[in-house]
């Protein structure tokens, strides 16, 4: 299966990359995240990106990063429950469009492979996602392969933000 996975940061990308691999899916990234800030926080999350993703054979997208539109986008989630949810749906329906007009058969998320997002409400935004835009969405609980991800990611030097 051909599956577009949106990426939130490089050592998140490491684990899902190896393990769509591994189930001999062809995979691609797409990297789409207008809520980091700084900007140049931003940018040094990009940049590890395109260096990880180089060294690992993986094509990703970079849309333009668009802060005004995340900041429209949470405007009415003052605190932590209600902004996360609104920031994944951005950030998931862009991804599953991206997918849909570039021939994806699903698209899937890094942010499935954290331990620090609400994985059950952030795999019911992708099933909604999936459902709006006609893209199947690929599930597989990334967890698992978290804290070697992020290890690797150390041992490489590859930058792990701090927050």
């Amino acid at each position: 299966m051909k599956i577009l996975l949106h990426i939130c940061c490089a050592p998140c990308e490491i684990y899902p990359v190896e393990k769509l691999r591994k189930d001999e899916h062809l995979a691609d990234g797409f990297f789409y995240n207008p809520n980091v800030h700084p900007y140049s926080e931003y940018l040094k999350r990009k940049d590890e990106v395109e260096k990880y993703s180089k060294e690992a054979g993986l094509d990703v997208a970079y849309p333009d990063y668009d802060a005004a539109e995340y900041f429209q986008c949470i405007i009415n989630g003052e605190n932590r429950k209600n902004r996360c949810p609104a920031c994944w749906r951005l950030r998931i329906k862009r991804c599953a469009q991206f997918a849909k007009e570039n021939g994806f058969d699903a698209f899937t998320a890094t942010l499935l492979g954290s331990p620090y997002q609400d994985h059950e409400v952030l795999k019911n935004i992708c099933e909604d996602t999936a459902k709006e835009t006609g893209v199947k969405f690929y599930y597989e609980d990334f967890r698992t392969g978290f804290k070697a991800a992020h290890d690797k990611a150390k041992t490489k030097g590859i930058y792990c933000q701090n927050y």
